[in-house]
């Protein structure tokens, strides 16, 4: 048994990730705290930002809103999501979120079981800087 107490992380403790849209922060991970189920974070979603469309190959995604009006869309089928509703996203589910509200939205996500490498757990399906004026460009081939 160990006797040494879990880390607290604030969210101001991880980086910013804003390379799939929005502002991504990897809270709750391996290397943060030494988790090995899984991971979690919050995303911070600016009016008019959206989170790109991706993938888990490896990952359920439970997602809980904190605050703000978001849409998702399930494998393009677009769904709302509205404060203190939760969303669990199937393992190979294309999903991307919006904000369409006219604050900041916020919503925590929880992905497990971890991918065997973290660059395994994650698949882009539009090009990265996709804007809502028109559709996305496809990616390239995802392996």
């Amino acid at each position: 048994m160990t006797t040494e107490l879990p880390r607290v992380v604030h969210v101001d403790d991880a980086p910013p990730n804003r390379k799939r849209g929005g502002d991504l922060r990897a809270m709750l991970t391996p290397t943060a705290v030494g988790a090995t189920s899984g991971f979690m974070g919050v995303a911070i979603v600016g009016p008019g930002e959206r989170i790109g469309e991706h993938y888990h190959p490896y990952s359920e995604e439970f997602v809980f809103v904190v605050e703000g009006d978001l849409e998702v869309d399930l494998d393009g089928v677009p769904q709302k999501l509205r404060p203190d509703q939760g969303l669990m996203i199937p393992i190979g589910m294309r999903h991307r979120f919006r904000n369409v509200g006219t604050g900041d939205a916020r919503m925590v996500f929880h992905l497990g079981p971890l991918a065997p490498r973290p660059e395994l757990g994650h698949v882009d399906t539009e090009e990265q800087g996709a804007t809502e004026a028109g559709p996305p460009e496809p990616a390239g081939a995802a392996s």
